[in-house]
């Protein structure tokens, strides 16, 4: 009598496809790759193309054990503790924010502002979180330097560790303040992607939101608008002449937003969607 076939990528993968489905999960066989791929250490390209790859029992188990964390609404990139940004590899912890690509339109706005690459500009980045915007930048920009703030100690350590990976750490310095109360002037450029969601709404958002992002990153306060004052009254001080912001916010939230921002004497030059339209980020000068 024959035996069990042995399990293969195939078939796993099948199999999976269907787990997901029947949690009520999109793009069952997506989101299938992708789970194998993070189990196995591989990447999705080589779960495609290898489909009849045999699986030992300890594959099996580890595949199981994420399948299962997926459906309980965990991220994939917080079960491998990374996430891609700009074309980078972040390490995540618990005090950092999951990056999303919609923040990538405040590196889009910054290059658009700032066409020569070889120019020495001097960046902040306040809330940095993994330090995916300042290191996005300076991967961009050769001879810039640039700090990175966060109030969280281990979002600092994390955007340190993160700037060390990706052979920036030369360029970049990380510290830990209450945005950038006792940082001096002499910034080319200020980025941020504050908490901008009101704290009522926090229990509408999504669970692995909700559940897995740090509150402190998500939490603008009652009105959701919290940071930006905070931000306001710091970036005429902090910004050289002729220096600009390009700064994260919400939906529906350009009007308040702009409105902070001049009233600290600030100009607002445009705003820019991300690539479902949204309104995504604010950009201005002294």
């Amino acid at each position: 009598m024959a035996g069990k076939p042995p399990s293969t990528i195939g078939s796993v993968l099948g199999a999976a496809a269907i787990e997901l489905m029947a949690a009520g999960l999109d793009e069952p066989r997506r989101r299938a790759r992708r789970v194998l791929a993070t189990a196995l250490d591989l990447s999705a390209t080589e779960i495609f193309a290898h489909p009849e790859r045999a699986l030992t029992a300890t594959d099996q188990e580890r595949i199981a054990a994420t399948l299962r964390r997926v459906i309980a609404g965990e991220p994939l990139s917080r079960i491998a503790g990374m996430r891609e940004f700009w074309g980078l590899e972040f390490v995540l912890s618990v005090d950092t924010l999951d990056p999303r690509p919609e923040t990538e339109t405040i590196i889009e706005e910054v290059l658009a502002r700032a066409p020569d690459r070889d120019t020495p500009h001097r960046f902040l980045d306040l809330g940095t979180g993994s330090g995916c915007l300042l290191l996005a930048l300076l991967s961009e920009f050769p001879r810039a330097s640039g700090v990175g703030v966060d109030i969280a100690l281990g979002a600092a350590r994390t955007a340190h560790h993160n700037a060390g990976r990706l052979g920036l750490g030369g360029r970049a310095s990380f510290v830990v303040d209450d945005w950038a109360r006792s940082l001096g002037a002499g910034f080319d450029a200020i980025v941020a992607n504050p908490p901008y969601i009101s704290t009522a709404a926090l229990a509408e958002l999504p669970p692995e939101v909700r559940n897995y992002d740090p509150k402190r990153a998500l939490d603008g306060g009652a009105d959701g608008l919290g940071a930006f004052r905070a931000i306001a009254a710091e970036l005429p001080r902090l910004l050289l002449p002729g220096g600009f912001f390009a700064i994260e916010i919400g939906a529906g939230q350009a009007a308040a937003v702009a409105a902070i921002l001049m009233q600290t004497g600030l100009r607002i030059d445009r705003f820019a969607s991300d690539l479902a339209g949204i309104v995504r980020c604010v950009v201005g000068r002294r």
